[in-house]
């Protein structure tokens, strides 16, 4: 079956996919991670949907059932990799929910950060892929780490800040930083000491305690 045209289609909201028979699950899931694969090894442009439905093992007809267009199909697979990461939990101290806070990211920024590259791209010229980017990952992280300074500041653990979400600034920028830009064979993937998610971590976990204001101990 021939690759459609993808200018010409008109997807539907994020991340919905077509109409038609009951859905599989199994086969939703395997779709899905076929196309992050794809994307992983041949970027946005080599993506096709006849190389995700037959890394799936499944037929082109089946895949467009379910997405009606390759950037419908990017869309629901970006939503799906983003809503894995679950809610924001309080841990009782804003050192453990910043830990956590890090540690998603670090996760989002791993084996997914393929993706997220390939979004942030894409996003540039595509208002999709720019919305999906916006409301499915960066919107998720800013309103976590909104709460995360909610608590902290009612807890006492810091002043009220005037805008709770420029830790999500921080922790986005300063993990993007050391996992993506920074040259040092410490955050390249040693097996033999912390992944590099933990040891960037372990560093900029500091740094941010001390920028919201909190008291060392």
């Amino acid at each position: 079956m021939a690759e459609r045209t993808e200018s010409n289609q008109t997807a539907p909201p994020e991340g919905r996919p077509a109409r038609g028979r009951p859905r599989d699950a199994e086969r939703d899931r395997a779709l899905l991670a076929a196309t992050l694969q794809v994307l992983q090894e041949s970027g946005y442009g080599g993506l096709t949907t006849a190389a995700v439905a037959k890394r799936a093992g499944v037929s082109t007809a089946t895949l467009y059932r379910r997405w009606r267009s390759k950037e419908d199909l990017v869309v629901g697979t970006a939503v799906s990799w983003a809503s894995d990461l679950g809610p924001q939990p309080d841990t009782g101290s804003l050192r453990g929910d910043l830990a956590v806070l890090l540690r998603d990211k670090a996760e989002t920024l791993g084996p997914g950060g393929r993706l997220l590259h390939i979004l942030i791209g894409e996003a540039a010229h595509n208002e999709a892929l720019a919305r999906v980017l916006d409301s499915a990952i960066v919107q998720p992280v800013r309103d976590r780490a909104a709460e995360v300074v909610r608590r902290a500041v009612a807890r006492g653990d810091i002043p009220p800040l005037e805008n709770a979400h420029v830790l999500a600034d921080l922790v986005v920028g300063s993990m993007v930083s050391r996992l993506f830009l920074t040259p040092d064979v410490t955050y390249q993937g040693a097996t033999d000491g912390p992944t590099s998610g933990e040891a960037a971590i372990s560093e900029l976990l500091p740094f941010l305690l001390r920028a919201l204001g909190a008291q060392p101990g």
